[in-house]
C-alpha cells in the first residue's frame, strides 16, 4: 500500500468498494449517505444535501427537480472539511446528479484544497461492465490493481453461478421494477442486467439507460407477473410507508402482480441502488423472488419482503 494514503469517498457504493479492497483504515472522510460497512459511520461527513430529505416521495421528487433546475448537483461539498482532512484521493461519480456530489463541484472544491493535490477518481457506472471498470479505477488510484481484479473475479464468479442455474429454468417471469413510487420511475442502468441474470424479463428498463418516469397506464400495460418496489435511498420500512400513491390508485387492484400477490418490497438503499460489490446480493435477492423453488440465499425478511395489502 502507498504511504500516507488519505481517501475521501463521496459515494456510498465507492465507500463499500474501498473497504472491500482492504483500504478502510485509509478512509478519512465519507459522504452523508455512506453507511456500510457500519464501521465507517464514525468518519467525518464531507457532503450534505441542498434540500430537505424529509417528506413524501412526491415532495422529495419535486425538491430534487427544483434544485437541479438551478444547480448541477443536489448535494454540496464541505470545502472546509476537505481542507482539514487533506485527502490524497477523492472518489466521486459522473453518473447521476441525484446519487452523489457532482464531479464539477468536487473539482472546484479540490482546487481550493491545493496543498494535498488530491487525485480525483470519477466513476460513471451505467452497466455492470462500467461498475467493474470503476473497481479498476479505484484500485489503480490506490495502487492495488491486483485487489481490484480479485474483487471483480469474485463478483463475476458469484453472478455466473446464478446465471447458469437460472438459464436452465423454463419459466421467465415478466417483471416491473420501480425505482420510485410517486411519480413512478422505471428500472435503469445495471438493473435490467440483474433482472435478466436472475431469470426474469424486464418490461420497463433497458440496460445502460437511465430510469425514467411512466404513468400508471404504462405500468399496467407491462402485464408484469412480478412487481418489485425499490425506491432509491429507501429501506424496506420507509418504502412500505410510501406505498400509498400506488395502492390508492383506482387501477392498482387490476394489476396482474397485485391480483396474483406477487408484489415485493426490497431494500433499494442497501442493495439495488448502489453500484458496488453488494450488487451480487441484489442479484441473489431477485433470484429468490423470481424462482423461490430454485434459489434460497436467506435474504427473505432481510433484503426483501412480500407486500401484504394490510401494510
Amino acid at each position: 500500500k502507498m504511504k500516507e494514503l488519505r481517501i475521501i469517498s463521496l459515494i456510498a457504493s465507492s465507500t463499500e468498494t474501498i473497504c472491500a479492497l482492504g483500504f478502510e483504515k485509509e478512509l478519512v472522510g465519507i459522504s452523508h449517505e455512506c453507511d456500510y460497512p457500519p464501521s465507517v459511520l464514525s468518519l467525518p461527513q464531507c457532503s450534505q444535501p441542498k434540500f430537505d430529505v424529509q417528506g413524501s416521495s412526491l415532495e422529495i421528487d419535486k425538491r430534487v427537480r427544483d434544485v437541479l433546475q438551478n444547480a448541477l448537483s443536489v448535494y454540496k461539498v464541505d470545502v472546509e472539511k476537505l481542507k482539514e482532512l487533506n485527502p490524497t484521493v477523492i472518489v466521486t461519480q459522473d453518473h447521476c446528479e441525484v446519487c452523489a456530489v457532482n464531479l464539477k463541484d468536487v473539482e472546484e472544491a479540490a482546487c481550493e484544497v491545493l496543498s494535498s493535490r488530491p487525485r480525483i477518481v470519477s466513476l460513471a457506472p451505467n452497466t455492470l461492465a462500467d461498475i467493474y471498470q470503476g473497481f479498476r479505477q479505484i484500485s489503480s488510484a490506490l495502487e492495488a490493481e491486483k485487489s481490484g481484479e480479485q474483487l471483480i473475479a469474485r463478483m463475476q464468479e458469484g453472478i455466473e453461478q446464478i446465471v447458469e442455474k437460472a438459464r436452465s429454468l423454463t419459466k421467465k417471469p415478466r417483471v416491473a421494477f420501480l425505482e420510485w413510487i410517486d411519480p413512478i420511475w422505471t428500472s435503469g442502468s445495471w438493473l435490467p442486467e440483474l433482472i435478466k441474470y436472475a431469470g426474469g424479463i424486464d418490461r420497463l428498463g433497458k440496460k445502460g439507460e437511465h430510469s425514467h418516469t411512466i404513468n400508471f397506464h404504462a405500468l399496467r400495460e407491462t402485464d408484469a407477473e412480478i412487481m418489485i418496489i425499490a425506491p432509491c435511498g429507501y429501506d424496506i420500512p420507509k418504502a412500505q410507508e410510501e406505498m400509498s400513491p400506488l395502492v390508492t390508485h383506482p387501477e392498482w387492484k387490476n394489476l396482474r402482480a397485485v391480483k396474483d400477490r406477487q408484489v415485493y418490497i426490497v431494500d433499494g438503499n442497501q442493495y439495488f441502488n448502489r453500484p458496488g460489490p453488494r450488487l451480487l446480493d441484489s442479484l441473489k435477492i431477485l433470484a429468490e423472488i423470481f424462482h423461490p423453488e430454485s434459489f434460497d440465499f436467506g435474504y427473505n425478511e432481510k433484503g426483501w419482503i412480500k407486500w401484504k395489502p394490510e401494510c
